[in-house]
């Protein structure tokens, strides 16, 4: 027969090894996946809008997206639509030169995740 604390024991190693794989869940964040404009690239056309998908659902209500020319000017037009994990934003007619999008969002499970990234215009 085993003693109270070896039992206790065994059961808090058990619950040790067993934690993994119980909590992927609990860990999960909204990062971005990928986005359109590519992140780092050049385009030789304008886009008319910045395109973010990420690994999770978002919260509409409190994700958001900036996107900036080389002075700190704003380019977007209006606020981002947000539809499952997708978030986009139009932008005015941009001219060439070096943009930089600055993403927050929050994941329907209301972990917060945010990030910066830019992409260029025309020529380098």
């Amino acid at each position: 027969m085993m003693t109270n604390r070896r039992q206790t024991t065994l059961v808090v190693i058990a619950a040790l090894l067993l934690m993994p794989m119980a909590a992927p869940g609990a860990w999960a964040h909204a990062h971005l996946d990928h986005a359109d404009p590519a992140i780092g690239s050049t385009v030789a056309t304008a886009p008319q809008e910045v395109a973010l998908w990420f690994t999770q659902n978002l919260e509409a209500a409190f994700s958001t997206v900036e996107v900036k020319d080389a002075n700190g000017a704003p380019v977007a037009q209006g606020n981002a639509q947000i539809s499952g994990n997708t978030m986009r934003i139009g932008l005015s007619a941009l001219k060439p030169g070096t943009y930089s999008v600055h993403w927050h969002a929050i994941s329907v499970d209301t972990h917060a995740t945010e990030g910066t990234f830019s992409f260029h215009v025309g020529n380098q």
